[in-house]
């Protein structure tokens, strides 16, 4: 096994393992990643052999911060808002053929989502048949700092947590933990992550059936088994602050909401950040995530990600990706010049077009 590959495959007796393997990057995926696993996950769901596929990162710091944004950066300034953005447009497409994958997913596939899980890790995890987090864990969508949007499925799982928690994390990304994810919706079980080793062990040395829907009920009792009762977890930030969220994004205009937001004047640090972050990123972003959310509710999931390709295209050749990227990931000076820089100078048209397919003829996505 080649420890340089950025994807390292195993085999555990019947459980197939998949670590992404860039853990200085904490484990950002990049397209090679993302085509590796892709065609894996292809394979395993051919191989009768292969009952349960787990998926993890190397080390234990994150399962996976986010995309390769720097990558998607430099191709986007060889490109205009005419250009025709065949690298972002392969990149998005193979990232969200895989999130369909594991959504659609026939066999069992546990993510082990401890440590760092943002972005394109939340893509890889949200679809999973067993998700679990641990103590460490920490999660967020927070593309409205490089004027991006929550992508990967964002605006299939964001319209299914409860009340108006998915509008408030995609405005301001704020970061939730695992106790935040079982509460949303996005995880089912909370295992410690020391345990993870002794998990996947446990799950290599149990007897598996042909028939897939015993399978999944195999390995949801094996993780019932390990997980942390309610004293050992952290306590639900989203939890203790969702009467509170309701208000702040109770309001039928999104200038509404993000107003209250920015203006929150107590004294919880954790709304201080959120307000804070919503406030310094970009105008256009809050204006596609009320849009994405209102278009997606009725949606089914292939056409959510169909959607969401041809935003992603489309904002990566925006002015506001760049400079969002340049800010914080390229200068580093976090001091973004956003253009136009306030929500109301932003028109419905310009948010309009951003929804627009880029591509003549066939859509990527055309064969979810």
């Amino acid at each position: 096994m080649d420890q340089d590959f950025p994807v390292l495959f195993s085999r555990r007796g019947a459980v197939a393992v998949a670590t992404l393997n860039l853990p200085k990057a904490l484990n950002a995926l990049n397209l090679q990643m993302i085509e590796r696993l892709c065609a894996q996950l292809d394979a395993w769901a051919r191989d009768d052999t292969v009952a349960v596929v787990w998926i993890d990162g190397s080390g234990d710091r994150a399962l996976c911060a986010g995309g390769d944004v720097v990558t998607l950066y430099q191709q986007s300034a060889s490109y205009g808002e005419t250009g025709d953005g065949r690298y972002n447009t392969e990149f998005f497409s193979c990232e969200y053929r895989l999130d369909y994958t594991i959504h659609t997913y026939s066999k069992p596939v546990v993510v082990w989502g401890g440590g760092i899980v943002m972005g394109g890790g939340i893509g890889i995890m949200a679809g999973a048949s067993h998700r679990i987090v641990t103590e460490t864990t920490r999660m967020a969508m927070p593309e409205i700092t490089i004027g991006l949007f929550p992508d990967v499925g964002g605006s299939w799982f964001l319209n299914r947590m409860p009340g108006r928690l998915g509008l408030f994390l995609g405005l301001t990304g704020a970061q939730f933990n695992g106790a935040d994810a079982l509460f949303v919706g996005l995880a089912d079980r909370m295992i410690a992550q020391d345990q993870r080793d002794t998990v996947l062990e446990t799950l290599a040395a149990l007897a598996f059936a042909q028939g897939v829907d015993a399978n999944h009920e195999t390995v949801s009792d094996c993780l019932k088994t390990f997980e942390l009762v309610s004293l050992q977890r952290p306590e639900s930030v989203l939890w203790e602050h969702y009467d509170q969220i309701q208000q702040l994004t109770d309001f039928s205009s999104l200038p509404a909401v993000c107003t209250a937001i920015r203006s929150y004047q107590g004294g919880d640090k954790w709304l201080q950040r959120s307000a804070s972050t919503l406030a310094g990123g970009s105008p256009l972003t809050p204006w596609i995530i009320w849009e994405q959310l209102r278009r997606a509710r009725h949606r089914s999931l292939a056409d959510v990600f169909r959607m969401e390709l041809a935003l992603a295209v489309n904002l990566c050749a925006s002015g506001h990706f760049k400079e969002g990227v340049r800010a914080l990931l390229i200068d580093k000076d976090r001091a973004p010049q956003w253009q136009p820089a306030s929500l109301e100078e932003i028109s419905p048209e310009q948010v309009a077009r951003c929804f627009d397919s880029p591509w003549y003829g066939e859509h990527p996505l055309a064969d979810l």
